[in-house]
């Protein structure tokens, strides 16, 4: 068919009304829907393209947030736990209602009522039909469509309100289950000539929902995680549509994801191969099942950012950026679920893969990846196309168990390269293999269509992993047509919003740069700002003591301001033990938790010694040396099976982590501990670092309480640590407001026990920051290099864990930033980086540069490497 650029919008020479002209088909994220601000953009967009000579089909999704929350909502139903995120669903809707300046009660009340009562249905039947989850996961679009019609005809756009259940009707494909058939449907997409006839004869602008459609029996179905893209592109097929713009929250598809990977670059033209590879395999931007309408119809792709309307944007077409030989981008896939096949009996076995697939279909799997050898078959299952819990594992595990022997590792990681030609490149990619030299590969996959190569790694590695690859193969140079602007250089477009809070370090850099003057590079701490974030810590109701995990920064300055704060403390080492009463004699021990980690007999017979809580994170220490013991009160740590956080390294429980007791292990440690006459008091669990989720802390109590009931006892319940704070200023922070009422609902299920907390980073990272002075530049051509004082040897969290830390010159405080570098530090490393494309000022010798957040795990984890002295510490 004959298609058109949606992003040049030709004036149409057209006569009679808009609705006789070409369809376009414009789709709506969450994002884009949810402010008065963007609605502005959405109405001026519709009426730009009404002008050039198209006919707008709008098709959006629910609010931000809301899908979240309704099934949040239906989990909790068949319990009678709803009210709270139905609360939220009501409050979001009804907010932007206000903003809007549209009868909200009138317009999604009914909708609401509807949906109250299906969620006291399922309490009634203590169950989740499929049907009732797909049902009440539909109303979100229904609301927010409501909403976003009455508003555009308010703004004066003749507007079309469509039900998408009257017009998309789902298929039944072979091996789906009936669940997935209800929340993961799928439709036709061909030319659809009486959805057009009917469609012409509306009046002005169609709007209808992403995401829902109804099955032949006219139930309602949905069509699974990206429903809204695909929708969308189902629409645009149907209509023979000139154009898809699929608009959401970032300016296109980039060469990784920009939220995690340092300078990830725009992609700016994609072949639909090469964009349904990437969608495949992990880049969140797109649904793969979006590709396959508009490429078969060769409808042109676009995808656009609402809040930069006038960017570019990232266009898929069918001949995209070109077929030369290149590695395009690199996306990562997490909570995969990798499946192993072992017999020596499939040598040469007529029919042996075709009975194991059987087992996978049987049990409506879709299989992803695929390696094989001599008596071995590995696959892996993407959880975005499978519905997959322990039951249904557990039926596989059955089912594979005659013909082989299975091993099932879940939450592995998938990092794909994609491009054109990839075998082409191996010579190219082969440096990259070195990154795997410690770390274990499961799987290694490379792509029959020479789009792309995968690898399946551990649970926490792709992080690092994609990053590394990224600074290796993705080189663009300045006048590349394919790579872009990178993502911070698009954000310096963006409208100006509200100026940040300057951090404390900004306000006080006249300080900062006299101690980098002096000393080269300085660790630096605010006590005012460690003081505020123990307030806030100990304002968190429902917890009777909080300690700060001093392994974060063991500062004598640090620790009297937290001492003076009101918290405890957290030690694992007896030099904690003896830092901290040797700071403070007087404070009782019985404000120190010791929790020691494989060590020798002697730690713990240092803190039995010294008076202080102690912790016992393995049955061996109870079964080998119990009689040291007996007597005394102790907590247990337990591994609760399930670690968070942002790196592997800092994920403290699972199979993986060295910490705590399996609870398959409590029975014994009871034992042992009745045998020996030791008195448990406390169970202790800590999940990892970096959380940001507030829910964590609820989970992790309840799965304690549960516990709890066998420790006659018991009278303290430790949540642990882990709170985490934002990577970047501006960023979503912790929810203490949420946690706190998490750990109300705790409390009023376990009332005989205390909730103790453990807070370390989130007490001291944002209060520090290492400044340090520009030695040397460098430029590799189009790549820049600022050399500075000290590196690796002070802060190892980047090398190590490949944390990102703000990087700002404080002496161009204020002064534009116009200049992509890499911050270098002095060691003999090629790892030795603190930071990667990141955009500042143009820096000179001298300037001196001050990185954040690096208050924690910074001084405490530095060393003399190349027997250099790491940065000195100063409070202020």
């Amino acid at each position: 068919m004959q298609t058109l650029d949606p992003d040049s919008f030709p004036n149409q020479s057209r006569r009679g009304t808009v609705e006789s002209a070409p369809w376009l088909v414009m789709k709506f994220g969450g994002t884009s829907v949810s402010s008065a601000r963007n609605w502005a953009v959405i109405r001026d967009l519709i009426s730009e393209r009404i002008a050039a000579g198209y006919r707008p089909f709008v098709v959006h999704s629910a609010l931000a947030g809301v899908s979240n929350r309704i099934l949040e909502a239906i989990i909790a139903a068949p319990g009678g736990n709803y009210r709270r995120p139905y609360e939220a669903v009501v409050e979001a809707h009804m907010s932007l209602a206000a903003a809007l300046a549209i009868d909200g009660p009138a317009l999604v009340g009914p909708r609401l009522g509807e949906l109250e009562q299906l969620l006291a249905g399922i309490q009634l039947l203590g169950e989740v039909t499929p049907r009732a989850h797909a049902r009440g996961m539909a109303m979100g679009e229904l609301m927010a469509t409501a909403m976003g019609a009455a508003w555009l005809r308010d703004q004066g756009v003749t507007t079309t309100l469509l039900d998408a259940r009257e017009i998309l009707t789902s298929i039944d494909l072979p091996n789906t289950s009936e669940r997935m058939r209800y929340i993961n449907a799928s439709c036709e997409f061909d030319a659809d000539p009486a959805l057009q006839d009917r469609c012409r004869r509306l009046q002005g602008v169609v709007l209808t929902q992403g995401f829902i459609a109804s099955n032949a029996a006219r139930d309602t179905v949905i069509l699974g995680r990206g429903g809204s893209d695909t929708s969308g592109a189902y629409f645009a097929g149907k209509l023979q549509a000139r154009g898809l713009e699929i608009w959401t929250d970032v300016p296109g598809m980039f060469s990784a994801n920009p939220r995690s990977v340092q300078g990830a670059r725009l992609l700016r033209t994609l072949s639909y191969a090469e964009a349904q590879e990437i969608a495949s395999t992990g880049g969140s931007v797109l649904h793969p099942r979006c590709i396959a309408p508009v490429r078969r119809h060769g409808i042109p792709l676009r995808i656009k950012d609402t809040t930069q309307p006038t960017l570019a944007g990232t266009l898929v077409t069918r001949d995209g950026g070109g077929d030369a030989p290149r590695v395009k981008a690199i996306s990562g896939r997490t909570g995969v679920t990798l499946v192993s096949m072992e017999t020596p009996g499939m040598w040469q076995q007529v029919g042996f893969l075709a009975d194991a697939f059987r087992c996978f279909s049987d049990a409506g799997l879709s299989i992803d990846l695929v390696s094989t050898s001599e008596t071995n078959v590995t696959v892996t299952l993407d959880p975005g196309a499978n519905a997959i819990d322990a039951v249904v594992l557990e039926a596989l595990r059955r089912a594979l168990a005659p013909l082989c022997r299975v091993e099932i590792i879940e939450n592995v990681e998938v990092v794909s390269l994609v491009g054109q030609r990839i075998r082409s490149v191996l010579h190219e990619i082969g440096p990259v293999f070195d990154l795997f030299d410690e770390l274990p590969v499961h799987l290694v996959s490379q792509a029959a269509s020479d789009l792309n190569l995968s690898l399946v790694v551990g649970e926490g590695q792709s992080r690092r992993t994609i990053q590394a690859m990224h600074e290796l193969l993705i080189q663009p140079g300045s006048r590349d047509s394919l790579f872009g602007p990178t993502w911070e250089e698009l954000r310096q477009t963006l409208p100006k919003a509200a100026p940040l809070a300057e951090p404390w370090w900004a306000r006080r850099r006249n300080e900062l740069i006299g101690l980098a003057t002096t000393h080269g590079s300085a660790y630096v701490y605010d006590l005012a700002s460690v003081r505020a974030a123990a307030a806030r810590v100990r304002a968190i109701r429902g917890v009777s003591r909080a300690l700060y995990a001093m392994k974060a920064n063991s500062n004598p300055e640090v620790l009297r301001a937290v001492h003076e704060a009101g918290l405890g403390f957290e030690c694992v080492s007896p030099g904690e033990i003896d830092r901290v009463l040797g700071l403070f004699p007087d404070l009782d021990p019985r404000q120190i938790l010791y929790t020691p980690n494989f060590a020798p007999r002697a730690d713990y017979e240092h803190g039995l010694d010294k008076g202080v809580w102690l912790t016992l994170d393995n049955v061996f220490v109870l079964r080998e040396w119990g009689s040291l013991f007996t007597g005394r009160e102790i907590f247990l740590r337990i591994d609760t099976g399930h670690g968070h956080g942002h790196h592997e390294h800092v994920r403290t429980a699972g199979a993986h982590s060295k910490f705590g007791i399996p609870l398959f292990e409590l029975a014994e440690a009871c034992a042992l501990a009745e045998q020996h006459g030791v008195r448990i008091v406390g169970l202790h669990a800590h999940t990892g670092s970096g959380i940001l989720q507030p829910d964590n802390w609820r989970s992790v109590a309840a799965i304690l309480g549960e516990i709890a009931g066998g420790f006659p006892q018991l009278r303290y319940l430790d949540l642990g640590g882990g709170l985490g704070v934002p990577e970047k200023r501006g960023g979503r922070a912790l929810d203490l407001e949420a946690l706190s009422a998490g750990l109300d609902e705790i409390r009023a299920a376990f009332p005989a026990y205390e909730l103790w907390l453990e807070p370390g980073r989130y007490v001291i990272a944002e209060a520090g920051v290492l400044v340090t002075s520009v030695t040397q530049l460098k430029g590799k051509g189009d790549i820049q290099y600022v050399g500075v004082s000290t590196g690796m040897n002070s802060l190892i969290r980047p090398a190590l864990y490949g944390a990102y830390h703000e990087i700002a010159n404080l002496s161009r405080w204020g002064e534009p930033a116009t200049e992509v570098v890499n911050i270098v530090g002095p060691n003999c490393e090629s790892g030795d980086k603190l930071g990667t494309d990141r955009l500042l000022p143009v820096c000179q010798p001298g300037d001196v540069l001050a990185i954040g957040n690096a208050g924690a795990y910074g001084f405490v984890m530095s060393s003399r490497y190349n027997l250099r002295e790491p940065a000195a510490e100063f409070a202020i």
